[in-house]
């Protein structure tokens, strides 16, 4: 059975002091959550606070974005290697907010896959459509080209090492949610896309659902057969609703 996950992103929201009462409150609950694997991906200035309360209790840790590059002078950008001096396990990579606020292509979000993957990380491989892209009856083609792109840098050995998460842009913080069947038909496809090119990899490939999950909705969603955990936004920073989502993927 493929082990689940359920995975908070912080996006831009944060503060020492609300961090510690939300990361001590996760770290002190950390036992109620055996048979799911949780994490928190943090802006990066908070990677240490988290390293700290964190480290021992199970719940991991990781970063939102990446760069491509190991090194260098690019003035503001933070390294894989970086990341890992904080014991990151996950990093988020091709976030629909990535790709269309700050024009990240497939290529791009491939590369950084790869650079994860180098320094022994997890990278969480965002895909998804737009609503016009949805409307116009291209959501598979969309998240095929965007998974494919991954495949081509990394290669199938390293998806084997990846997650998976299908994040809807029509879905990300506007309250709106694809359906549980709906998801499952992307998710589906998905599986079947990756199965195409090695059956047993794409039996093992974890991959997760975001987009505007919450508490009331998780459990539902969770349910459908090629749906293994979630990528959660804004409910991540609220401790009983995070945790209610996390208790929800629990098998």
């Amino acid at each position: 059975m493929r082990r689940r996950l359920v995975a908070g992103n912080w996006k831009m929201y944060g503060s020492n002091a609300r961090n510690q009462l939300l990361l001590e409150g996760l770290a002190a609950r950390a036992g109620e959550l055996d048979g799911v694997d949780c994490a928190v991906c943090v802006p990066f200035p908070y990677l240490c606070q988290a390293q700290t309360i964190l480290s021992g209790t199970g719940v991991a840790w990781g970063a939102q974005n990446a760069s491509q590059w190991p090194d260098g002078a690019y003035t503001g950008e933070i390294s894989v290697s970086m990341l890992a001096d904080f014991g990151c396990r996950y990093v988020i990579v091709g976030h629909s907010e990535r790709r269309s606020l700050f024009h990240e292509d497939d290529q791009l979000v491939g590369a950084k896959a790869k650079a994860v993957l180098d320094q022994q990380m997890t990278p969480i491989v965002c895909v998804g459509e737009s609503l016009q892209e949805r409307e116009a009856g291209v959501t598979e083609s969309v998240v095929s080209r965007q998974l494919d792109a991954v495949i081509a840098g990394i290669g199938i050995d390293g998806l084997d090492k990846s997650v998976v998460a299908y994040e809807p842009v029509w879905a990300i913080g506007t309250g709106k949610t694809a359906s549980p069947d709906e998801a499952q038909a992307v998710h589906r496809f998905l599986r079947k896309t990756v199965s195409a090119r090695d059956a047993d990899v794409g039996e093992r490939l974890t991959m997760l659902y975001g987009g505007s999950v919450k508490a009331a909705n998780a459990q539902s969603l969770f349910g459908m057969d090629d749906i293994d955990g979630g990528l959660i936004g804004g409910a991540s920073l609220k401790l009983d609703e995070f945790m209610a989502i996390c208790e929800a993927a629990i098998v």
